[in-house]
């Protein structure tokens, strides 16, 4: 089974670079607000929800706590991936949401195809 992965990021070169490289592992949707996130979550299943932290409309935490309304359980688990954190925020989006990591920008492949893994088998296999 292909696990579903939905990436917020309001650079489309970023959501352009993650879709190529990680299609053909995981089916992946790309998106470039917050807004367009919830949207998708609305009729569609996700295992993995990553965000950019700094985006012009809505945050990353401000997203995954609209998300956490809709969806107030696991799966699916949320991850960060920003060039930007504020420890505060980073640590409210783990401690109520759901955020399962912040991975710093720019990402190596390997090891962000690690956390993901990590985390979609932590939210859909729980111990």
């Amino acid at each position: 089974m292909k696990y579903t992965i939905l990436y917020i990021d309001d650079e489309e070169e970023n959501l352009r670079v993650f879709k190529s490289v990680f299609r053909h592992d995981y089916n992946v949707s790309t998106f470039t607000s917050g807004e367009e996130g919830l949207k998708f979550l609305e009729n569609n299943v996700c295992h993995l929800i990553l965000t950019d932290q700094r985006m012009p409309s809505m945050t990353g935490v401000e997203f995954l706590r609209q998300v956490y309304k809709k969806i107030p359980s696991k799966p699916p688990n949320r991850m960060i991936i920003s060039g930007f954190s504020n420890t505060k925020d980073i640590e409210e989006a783990k401690e109520k949401y759901f955020c399962y990591k912040f991975i710093s920008k720019p990402w190596d492949v390997a090891e962000l195809k690690r956390e993901m893994d990590e985390a979609i088998d932590n939210a859909c296999n729980p111990v």
